[in-house]
């Protein structure tokens, strides 16, 4: 635990759970974020009724932060066309609703930048998770490190060549521009889950000998770059996180002494706030050999050791777990996903079950919900 995380404690008897937290000139009301999570239901790109219902009940319910899911930005970025976009000013003009509301329920706005890379032009989960070939109605070409398909009867990838490279760099800037424009708070950088900046991060995908592959050094070159092109746009005093799988659960793939160093070069950059700590997706087969709840927290626990705060993820539903993980100085936040899916007002029932007495929606009060 920090000392500043100690000296809080000292004079607030909640629960570190339930202490607010500051990123740059942003403070979170709690330190539980609502975890990105795809809602496959957006049409061109764009939000409507479901987006604004799903995030609104977790923003009332009592979140500190509230990240959008995997917003994309470009068409061909998207993993399913049902998928959220950020590439145009009718999408900037959607979103900021979106941002607003969030904002009234008293949650700190965020959105999440994201490019599928060779993951995308896939049907909705409900549908299979299909690939659509590139000649159908919602089909397209996906990119990708080299043209290894993402796995077998997917399309294969175009390589992104200097100029492509350039241009997906340029989408997440100018992405980051309509974030702004658009009200939100917070913006993540989606590095995770073998989607293009994870695709180039690990060397079971990034097989190019160029300067975008190679050494562990070489291959991050994308991430840094697209940090930079968002850092451009994006208000020096707002915070930028970053969603990394730390470990790729492969053989040869990353590790997390490989997210270790990379951590390290985000510190040192000083431009980034916090690294959302997750893992896997790079292939099919590259799942962690046992899922159970706090399964990835040690990656939070060994990344906050390289000096950046962290986000812990990944099957935590149970209050007390959530609070051991901030008391224990293993991550600075907690991102909620399943739990929150099934339970909109989450941090108010475990606010309860943790005996901290917060403010919560005086609509609800009359019910005795929590």
């Amino acid at each position: 635990m920090r000392e500043t995380d100690r000296r809080v404690l000292v004079r607030d008897k909640r629960p570190l759970l339930f202490q607010p937290i500051s990123f740059r000139s942003v403070t979170a009301r709690n330190r539980i974020a609502l975890s990105p999570m795809c809602q496959y239901s957006a049409e061109d790109g764009l939000p409507n009724d479901w987006h604004l219902q799903h995030l609104g009940a977790r923003a009332a319910g009592g979140a500190g932060i509230v990240i959008t899911e995997a917003t994309h930005v470009a068409p061909h970025a998207r993993i399913t066309p049902g998928c959220l976009g950020i590439w145009s000013d009718a999408h900037t003009e959607a979103l900021a609703r979106l941002a607003a509301m969030i904002a009234r329920m008293g949650a700190v706005p965020g959105i999440q930048l994201a490019h599928a890379g060779r993951k995308a032009s896939v049907t909705r989960p409900w549908e299979g998770t299909k690939p659509i070939p590139p000649e159908a109605p919602e089909g397209w070409v996906p990119v990708g490190p080299t043209d290894e398909p993402f796995a077998p009867g997917h399309t294969p990838p175009v390589p992104l060549d200097p100029g492509g490279v350039a241009a997906a760099v340029e989408a997440f800037g100018r992405a980051a521009r309509r974030a702004r424009d658009a009200g939100f708070r917070l913006l993540e950088i989606h590095g995770a889950h073998g989607y293009l900046i994870h695709s180039f991060l690990s060397p079971v995908a990034n097989t190019r000998s160029d300067s975008y592959g190679g050494h562990l050094r070489v291959r991050a070159r994308l991430l840094m770059e697209v940090i930079d092109a968002v850092r451009a746009e994006w208000p020096e005093e707002l915070p930028l996180f970053v969603r990394l799988s730390c470990v790729d659960h492969l053989s040869g793939g990353l590790t997390i002494d490989d997210t270790v160093t990379i951590a390290r070069w985000l510190a040192a950059r000083g431009d980034v706030d916090l690294v959302d700590c997750s893992s896997g997706g790079i292939t099919p087969d590259a799942r962690p050999p046992s899922a159970h709840p706090g399964y990835q927290v040690p990656y939070s626990e060994a990344v906050r050791a390289a000096g950046i705060a962290t986000g812990a993820v990944g099957l935590i539903s149970c209050p007390d777990h959530a609070a051991e993980i901030l008391a224990n100085g293993r991550a600075d936040i907690v991102l909620i996903g399943r739990a929150m899916l099934a339970d909109p007002a989450w941090p108010l029932r475990a606010a309860k079950a943790l005996g901290a007495e917060i403010d919560w929606p005086v609509q609800y009060e009359r019910a005795n919900l929590v």
